[in-house]
């Protein structure tokens, strides 16, 4: 253990001796990764340092305890040594679950993707309760979001929604909504009062930057058009709507919700980042192993990760096997409980592969 306390701390020093060299400083995206690690390296370096400090004390209490000079000083040395190895027991518990990997990307902030999957208007409806319980959460959770994109169907309903959300470990916590989300309910429609089952697909991509993506200028293709509002109708003079794709792999990213063609780029250029890291990261999790490979599916019903229930005012997460009946408090952002759940049955899972 003394061997990985050394390795920690030599690491945290050195990233303490890099952010104060200028030249780290002018190079942005070095700098923001070196934070990042030196931000996610504190607990455990902290941890580090308090286990080096009392595997010290517990030498010199076994030290007065094997003098034996002193029977008084001994006796309590001995009753120290004790208390000294418990802490440090529980320090060394505390070190291998800090040890056990984590995603690199936990950290990073996210590109959310909601569309409508199987059900019609209806399924473009829950598609957008979904849109709006996302961002209510990142409200409630003090994170900023910015809406990229959306692609309305009808009156309240949409396509697609492409936004992005800005906070402290976002992935980590909403990483695991990705997947088929079904509906069940009476549409408004229905007149016989017959319950429908519908689907939406929700994608959650860590947000890539320039450092985590090699993109080629010549890579790619941009677009210009005139940004169209509900029903296909030019809604500006100026033609500053943004489609970039990119050739080696076929993906396209889009923006029209600024009024500036600059950000609009900006935006199609973070969700194609961030699109084509998410297709890397399948690619690897796919070599490792088939069963921990995360797909959102075809938005069929019949694949689900979750249940909103309204006739029975539930919802169901079919991973973690739990249940809470107050639907319209989680449609309005109370996830909470899923999250966590979802998180603590990843962590497990980590601890298993590393052996603990």
């Amino acid at each position: 253990m003394l061997d990985h306390i050394s390795v920690i701390l030599n690491r945290y020093e050195e990233l303490e001796r890099l952010m104060a060299q200028p030249e780290v400083a002018s190079d942005y995206s070095r700098a923001q990764a070196i934070i990042r690690e030196h931000g996610a390296m504190r607990p455990l370096a902290a941890l580090a340092t308090e286990y080096r400090k009392v595997a010290r004390e517990l030498e010199d209490a076994r030290a007065i305890v094997r003098d034996e000079s002193d029977q008084d000083l001994a006796a309590m040395a001995r009753e120290e040594a004790r208390r000294l190895e418990e802490r440090r027991a529980a320090l060394e518990l505390e070190l291998k679950l800090a040890l056990v990997p984590k995603d690199p990307n936990d950290s990073k902030n996210v590109i959310v993707e909601v569309r409508a999957g199987t059900g019609g208007e209806e399924a473009g409806l829950f598609a957008s309760e979904l849109f709006r319980m996302y961002i209510r959460y990142a409200q409630r959770r003090g994170w900023k979001n910015e809406v990229i994109s959306t692609n309305e169907s009808g009156i309240g309903a949409i396509k697609e929604a492409v936004f992005q959300i800005k906070g402290d470990g976002a992935y980590s916590r909403l990483k695991h909504e990705s997947g088929v989300h079904r509906v069940q309910r009476v549409p408004v429609t229905e007149s016989s009062g017959r319950i429908h089952t519908s689907a939406a697909t929700v994608a959650v991509l860590p947000e890539a930057e320039e450092v985590d993506v090699a993109i080629r200028p010549e890579d790619l293709e941009i677009d210009i058009y005139h940004a169209s509002g509900h029903g296909g109708q030019n809604v500006q003079k100026v033609a500053t709507a943004v489609r970039i794709t990119h050739k080696p792999t076929g993906i396209i990213a889009t923006c029209q919700d600024e009024r500036s063609q600059f950000k609009n780029k900006e935006k199609a250029m973070a969700v194609l980042r961030s699109r084509i890291l998410a297709r890397e990261i399948e690619r690897q999790q796919t070599e490792i192993s088939e069963a921990r490979r995360a797909q959102v599916g075809t938005g069929d019903r019949s694949e689900r990760i979750r249940t909103y229930n309204f006739p029975q005012n539930r919802v169901t997460d079919h991973r973690a096997d739990i249940s809470h009946f107050n639907l319209p408090a989680v449609l309005d952002g109370d996830l909470d409980q899923f999250i966590e759940a979802l998180m603590a049955k990843e962590q497990t899972m980590r601890q298993k592969e590393a052996g603990l």
